[in-house]
């Protein structure tokens, strides 16, 4: 394996679209395609008003989130934040999240070290986050 990697986000393959999320979610997921070995990177585009229709946690793995572009809305466990363009935001493993766009849209960055659950130790958790 080389000492860098270098990928062009856009052209990591959208997940989406397996889901049935797409348009309103853009997805990709940079783990396997930059040959991380103790870290991991999403790339994600979220439609005006869309809310991912599930939570999510991790058993072994902190993640911080930075909103690259737009507005939007966190739900970190029992708390609804606002966040604007740069906040960055570090969820500790073990901590349910969702997240809802603005009304202009938002893309998100979302880094995660595995510490010990491995790179999908993901609990997903349809319908968490109701208004």
């Amino acid at each position: 394996m080389s000492d860098f990697t270098i990928r062009n986000l856009k052209e990591v393959e959208d997940q989406a679209p397996k889901f049935g999320l797409s348009p309103d979610l853009e997805a990709r997921f940079a783990r396997v395609p930059l040959d991380c070995e103790e870290t991991g990177l999403s790339y994600q585009r979220v439609a005006p008003g869309f809310r991912i229709p599930f939570g999510h946690k991790h058993g072994g793995q902190e993640e911080i989130y930075v909103l690259v572009s737009g507005s939007g809305r966190m739900k970190i466990g029992d708390e609804i934040r606002d966040l604007r363009q740069m906040d960055a935001v570090r969820v500790s493993s073990g901590t349910m999240r969702g997240f809802e766009a603005g009304p202009d849209g938002a893309e998100l960055l979302a880094f995660g070290a595995p510490t010990g659950g491995g790179p999908n130790d993901a609990e997903m958790v349809p319908g968490w986050w109701t208004d």
